[in-house]
């Protein structure tokens, strides 16, 4: 059987997307799974244990009739047996009509007329289960199973070399992930918590546990940001993974992950990582499972920016 899945979106919506994609393995071994997704996106799948071939098409661009006729050719030359569109634009379920794949999965809306099944689009549940639903039609109507990844044996060796160097083989570590602040302010995203209100968070925890090393995970996007961490607190440590395996095999080495809600927070569920990740206006429960694992603490005003210091710290703490 040879599927494709058609998922828009971001790193996040990738990796939550994940247990379905290992579920459909899991229920048909001997399928061949790939996925359309967006250029940016395509670096997720580094870590996925399911996915044969990733093809990209940025839904979001102004594309041409030229372009989504491209794809659809594209689709239709590799003669699927079962496609599923994550999203719920009827040009996408227009577009798999097109290609003439038997059977056609996706949500009720929109362009599910040009479906031969649908499910309904329950957006109050974790993100993942949404997702999963999708699996249904198929005959698959267990839970969601748990969000998992599967690093590659260079990016594990990295992160042990990486480790070493930064002297918290032996200590562990408290990580952190402050958010990609430029692309975060170019995408209107709520996703960055204060510089000075990480200074305070830090300070505290170097004076609490100074045997315990904190590590500020470097990315092109918040080089800056973090260039005002080490100013303030010159003891931390910072690491610069160059993708997604690295940036992966780094997390489970750390006692507790600190983030906001973008991609290293799924990395960090994923990993069974105890982690405590901050939201502005995003209800947790949609981006979070149920665990006492993972700690969600969500803006009292829907801005993350309004989230105290000390109501993270006494999170940290426990109290």
């Amino acid at each position: 059987m040879r599927v494709v899945a058609l998922v828009p979106g971001g790193i996040g919506d990738q990796i939550l997307f994940f247990p379905t994609l290992d579920d459909l393995k899991r229920y048909y071994p001997d399928a061949q799974i790939d996925v359309v997704v967006e250029p940016r996106s395509k670096a997720a799948y580094r870590v996925s244990k399911s996915v044969n071939e990733v093809v990209t098409f940025d839904y979001k661009d102004r594309n041409s009739l030229a372009d989504w006729s491209n794809l659809v050719g594209a689709i239709r030359d590799r003669e699927y047996d079962v496609a599923i569109a994550v999203g719920q634009s009827w040009l996408v379920g227009l577009l798999l009509w097109l290609t003439g794949i038997p059977t056609r999965i996706g949500y009720q809306g929109k362009g599910s007329v040009f479906l031969t099944s649908s499910v309904p689009f329950k957006t109050s549940q974790y993100t993942a289960a949404t997702y999963h639903d999708l699996l249904q039609p198929l005959g698959i109507k267990t839970p969601v199973p748990e969000l998992t990844v599967s690093v590659l044996k260079p990016d594990i060796e990295w992160a042990q070399k990486e480790q070493k160097r930064l002297g918290v083989q032996e200590t562990g570590y408290i990580l952190i992930h402050v958010g990609s602040s430029q692309l975060s302010q170019a995408k209107g995203l709520d996703n960055v918590y204060p510089v000075e209100n990480w200074q305070q968070i830090i300070q505290d925890l170097q004076h609490k546990q100074p045997d315990l090393p904190v590590v500020v995970i470097k990315e092109p996007d918040n080089e800056q940001f973090v260039r005002s961490l080490v100013q303030y607190s010159p003891d931390i440590k910072v690491t610069s993974p160059d993708d997604i395996g690295k940036l992966t095999a780094i997390i489970p080495g750390a006692s507790l992950m600190l983030c906001t809600d973008s991609a290293p927070l799924h990395l960090s569920v994923a990993t069974q990582t105890y982690t405590i990740a901050l939201f502005g206006s995003t209800e947790p429960a949609k981006v979070l499972p149920k665990s006492d694992k993972f700690l969600a603490i969500k803006s009292p005003t829907g801005k993350i920016a309004d989230i105290a210091p000390n109501t993270i710290l006494e999170k940290i703490w426990g109290g």
